[in-house]
């Protein structure tokens, strides 16, 4: 069984008879004939009945005609994607993406690559602090959304891509937020804060934002945070767009935390990168 004589006999049923079947594949009506009888000797089958004017699927010729044109339909996608790679498109991209960035405008972009090249496999990987560098450096990640911090700027390329704002909330009923009033380092120290750790393997454990002294809990993702804030065991500061819900329905509030400095920074990768600005909203003032 070859994929031509499949394509043979795809052409007999969808064109009604072995004449116009041999136009549409520029063979002679004979040639057809002939491929299709060899193929219903090979498999031992009679596929077509020719008792009338039109050629008719047999109730066997039925069934095994289903498996044919999904078989057909693989191998043309098949033959699509070996053009595409033949034309240099890449098999695989890796992105590997900071945490605290906004997902959707990435997917969109994502989708109308996919689009452009279906051939092109996807991998996409969200980390945290400094993953994202570290899979670059290594050669783990093709490209990567994050932060400049650890980034040599001599071996990348960078793009602007968007600016994220990260605010220091708690739950409601958390002692720091009862009242806004400033609160001192000094005063947090007390308080649990919540951080994500680092998802590099040079670094167990987050260190940047982390106020000097004070107790602390250290979570995997800003999801099980949000979970340990809304549970009234800690503060912390979480990415604006990932709590903007909460903070609209009054289940987290923005604490007034007076710390040592702001960050603002832009993200880098190589090849193509996106470039993002991070911003830490440690007073809460552009909520």
């Amino acid at each position: 069984m070859t994929y031509e004589q499949l394509v043979v006999l795809e052409a007999i049923v969808s064109e009604g008879t072995f004449r116009a079947a041999a136009v549409r594949l520029n063979k002679s009506q004979s040639a057809v004939s002939h491929m299709l009888k060899k193929l219903e000797d090979e498999i031992d089958i009679v596929l077509l009945s020719r008792k009338e004017y039109r050629p008719k699927l047999t109730p066997a010729g039925e069934v095994f005609y289903r498996q044919a044109t999904r078989a057909l339909h693989q191998m043309r996608q098949l033959g699509d994607m070996a053009k595409s790679l033949s034309a240099k498109q890449e098999a695989e991209v890796f992105l590997a993406v900071t945490a605290t960035y906004q997902l959707n405008p990435l997917l969109r972009i994502v989708g109308d690559v996919t689009a452009a090249f279906p051939a092109t496999h996807i991998r996409l990987s969200t980390e945290a602090m400094g993953g994202p560098v570290e899979r670059l450096l290594r050669d783990n990640a093709d490209m990567i959304i994050a932060t400049m911090d650890g980034v040599p700027a001599d071996q990348v390329e960078a793009i602007p891509c968007s600016m994220i704002t990260i605010i220091p909330v708690a739950h409601p009923e958390f002692e720091p937020a009862r009242s806004r009033q400033m609160k001192t380092i000094s005063e947090m120290q007390s308080y649990i804060q919540v951080v994500v750790a680092d998802s590099s393997s040079g670094a167990p454990s987050q260190s940047r934002d982390i106020l000097p002294g004070g107790l602390r809990w250290t979570v995997t993702d800003f999801a099980a945070k949000k979970e340990v804030l809304l549970a009234k065991r800690g503060w912390g500061g979480i990415p604006e767009h990932l709590i903007r819900d909460e903070l609209n329905c009054g289940h987290l509030v923005v604490l007034n935390v007076n710390t040592l400095h702001a960050i603002r920074n832009c993200i880098k990768s190589a090849a193509v990168i996106v470039v993002l600005e991070l911003s830490l909203n440690l007073s809460g003032s552009n909520c």
